[in-house]
């Protein structure tokens, strides 16, 4: 299936007036670019603009700059065959990024309210034993942060870092760092995260190539980041903080109480885990390549519905619902209150992900975007290598990952559009964009703070270890995915 983007070119009225450009031509609009990304780093980094009120206003400078006029970027207030641009970008990625995502939260939020991360990481402690927990850590990192978001996932599995750090008396960052390595890679590379999902939509390509290119780079790029984690939380001693295991417990206290009294308290067991996050990549994933090894009939039908990302992630909610609600004794109303209560933190995230379908519609219709791609082809990199290095400059500057992303994908939308490219070299692409969109991370970010305050590691070692562990994790995705895409 194939998420929708702005629409092409075609379906955008010329322009019909607007401000006329000082300098003419490509070089016209290449400074209206250049301008417009100043000007929304500026906003965001210096006056502390919210994202989404940067972008839209970015968006709406740099169309007015670049020739639109006032009807083409809003439309009119009578119903006429006038187009909007904003509209039109805005509508065009949320119509099914925001399912997807809203869907994936609600089903990330039932896994961690029923204790889903503890049996996770204790049925794993106890495979690998002792010596081997900062390796069960990255994997429960890595399984777990598939359904949930970044910061939810240090929220629900900080205290398992504490107690295991303070059973060894070794250093919290030889188990902290791999589980940070497991949450990163996934929410940098997988579906159904806003980064990857939004880079999905605006440059046309299907979910499950997006999952399966995912994996395949995601992989060797964690096992990197974790060689790095035991390599410098063997030479970094930071103590288990004593008022973040406090509060922590508390915080657990909270959580239990949200379940429904009288609920079954038996741990939910591992394979009901896995069997519920796995599901709707396994249906994706299978209906991905119905359409390469079957062809059109009743059964490639069928697999192609229940591929559908809306229905397999709709199918896994639906059986969160009951495996960990309903069939533990459960409300209805309980079930209800976890999911609404998981959508608050989105709305900002959905956004940011439309505003950032407005700018590339913005660039697309003013001829920014074809201005750019005509330069960076005349610059003769490699696209990938142009969407890592954009994507990275913009990561390290403003510090949000998903306007990273989301800028990036606008800007080299064009540049995809312009080749014959196939489904695998454009999920490689978005896997070099997600990759650049996590370096480096510093004190311009909020993941960084999140991280030194809740493992009670101090500024400077958390720019050793954390801010180095993403550059490797974003240095190694990347060099998995150019490597990739020499072949496809």
């Amino acid at each position: 299936m194939l998420l929708a983007a702005a629409p092409p070119a075609a379906e955008i009225p010329p322009h019909t007036g607007g401000l006329l450009l000082l300098i003419p031509g490509t070089a016209g609009l290449l400074t209206v670019a250049a301008l417009g990304i100043a000007l929304l780093l500026f906003l965001i980094i210096k006056v502390r603009l919210q994202p989404f009120v940067a972008l839209l206003a970015v968006s709406i400078s740099v169309g007015l700059a670049a020739g639109l006029s006032v009807t083409e970027l809003f439309g009119t207030v009578q119903r006429s065959a006038a187009t909007s641009v904003i509209e039109t970008g805005m509508g065009g990625i949320l119509g099914h990024v925001a399912i997807i995502i809203g869907l994936g939260t609600m089903l990330g939020a039932i896994l961690e309210v029923s204790g889903g991360a503890e049996v996770l990481s204790s049925r794993l402690l106890g495979l690998f034993g002792e010596k081997r927990a900062p390796l069960a850590m990255g994997l429960t990192g890595l399984i777990f942060g598939i359904p949930v978001f970044f910061d939810v996932g240090i929220f629900v599995l900080a205290p398992i870092v504490y107690a295991a750090a303070k059973r060894s008396g070794k250093s919290i960052l030889l188990y902290c760092m791999p589980l940070l390595a497991g949450l990163s890679m996934t929410h940098a590379f997988l579906p159904p995260h806003p980064g990857p999902v939004a880079a999905a939509g605006l440059l046309h390509v299907s979910l499950g190539w997006v999952i399966l290119m995912g994996i395949v780079v995601g992989i060797p790029a964690v096992l990197a980041a974790w060689a790095y984690a035991a390599w410098i939380g063997r030479r970094i001693f930071v103590e288990v903080p004593q008022d973040m295991v406090e509060a922590a417990e508390d915080a657990r206290a909270q959580v239990a109480a949200e379940r429904k009294e009288g609920a079954s308290e038996a741990p939910v067991s591992l394979a009901t885990v896995l069997t519920i996050i796995g599901t709707p990549l396994v249906l994706i994933l299978a209906a991905t390549f119905s359409s390469i090894a079957l062809d059109e009939s009743t059964p490639r039908s069928v697999i192609e519905f229940f591929g559908n990302p809306f229905v397999a992630l709709t199918i896994a909610l639906f059986l969160a619902y009951y495996l960990l609600g309903i069939r533990r004794g459960w409300s209805r109303k309980s079930l209800e209150q976890v999911s609404t209560s998981s959508l608050k933190p989105v709305g900002n995230i959905l956004l940011v992900v439309g505003a950032g379908g407005v700018f590339g519609a913005v660039l697309k219709a003013s001829g920014v975007a074809q201005a750019l791609s005509d330069t960076f082809n005349d610059v003769g990199l490699p696209v990938i290598v142009l969407a890592y290095l954009i994507s990275l400059v913009l990561r390290v500057a403003q510090g949000s990952a998903t306007v990273a992303i989301v800028t990036t994908a606008g800007i080299v939308l064009p540049l995809v559009e312009s080749g014959d490219h196939s489904q695998a070299f454009l999920a490689l692409v978005i896997m070099a964009i997600s990759a650049g969109s996590i370096f480096a991370s510093h004190v311009n970010d909020g993941g960084f703070w999140i991280v030194s305050k809740y493992f009670g590691i101090s500024e400077r070692d958390t720019l050793k270890s954390w801010t180095v562990l993403e550059s490797v994790l974003s240095l190694a995705g990347f060099a998995v995915a150019a490597a990739l895409s020499l072949a496809v």
